[in-house]
């Protein structure tokens, strides 16, 4: 999407006139989703509703996933785009949505983008995560941390961090692991695996036989 397309779908999100300058999100999501949640960001800050407009978009996410007739509604192909608009506008002021959800959710019904809403709210999740100072992680190990081993890992993962961010730390496991740990830290990634080294070495091996 060019910077001038970019800037028109900022100011259909806006109610502001004076909307069409970017404002540049924390951190760049690539993608349909990430154009639309960085329009989306850039309209909430103007409107001073970057929370509010989280808030909302994460109920809305936990309808979808709730309500089997709202997500049947959202995904359908079938059904004239004119006939979702109306039915969200009638949606955004009965829950008192604020303006700028309520435009997001219209022009992606007018676009036929609807399919796409979840990864859009996902995405402006990752943008005000990054808007708090909040810095991702994820750990992935061959078996289950005690607390012990967690406190541990928040502690030395946390020295990566500046001084105004914070840690949210989710971890996963993995069995076919067998050892070791893969972290992803912001856009860092860091593999200590070791099945990861068998299969480099395994990989060594065949390629010199």
């Amino acid at each position: 999407m060019s910077a001038m397309r970019t800037n028109i779908l900022v100011r259909s999100l806006s109610t502001s006139a004076a909307a069409a300058q970017l404002v540049k999100a924390p951190v760049q999501v690539f993608g349909l989703e990430g154009r639309y949640a960085s329009a989306l960001y850039s309209a909430a800050t103007k409107s001073k509703t970057l929370d509010a407009v989280e808030k909302e978009l994460t109920q809305f996410q936990k309808s979808i996933k709730t309500d089997a007739k709202l997500k049947e509604f959202i995904i359908n192909p079938t059904l004239k785009r004119n006939l979702k608009v109306d039915a969200l506008k009638h949606l955004a002021t009965k829950t008192n949505m604020s303006a700028t959800t309520s435009n997001l959710l219209g022009i992606m019904a007018e676009n036929g983008r609807l399919d796409k809403l979840e990864s859009v709210i996902n995405a402006y999740k990752i943008m005000m995560a990054a808007h708090r100072g909040e810095v991702t992680c994820e750990v992935v190990t061959a078996k289950p941390l005690d607390q012990a081993q967690r406190q541990n890992l928040e502690a030395a993962l946390k020295k990566f961090l500046k001084g105004n961010e914070t840690l949210q730390l989710t971890a996963k496991v993995d069995p076919s692991l067998i050892g070791g740990m893969v972290v992803s830290i912001g856009d860092k990634y860091v593999d200590m695996s070791v099945a990861s080294k068998v299969k480099k070495y395994t990989e060594l091996i065949s390629a010199s036989a």
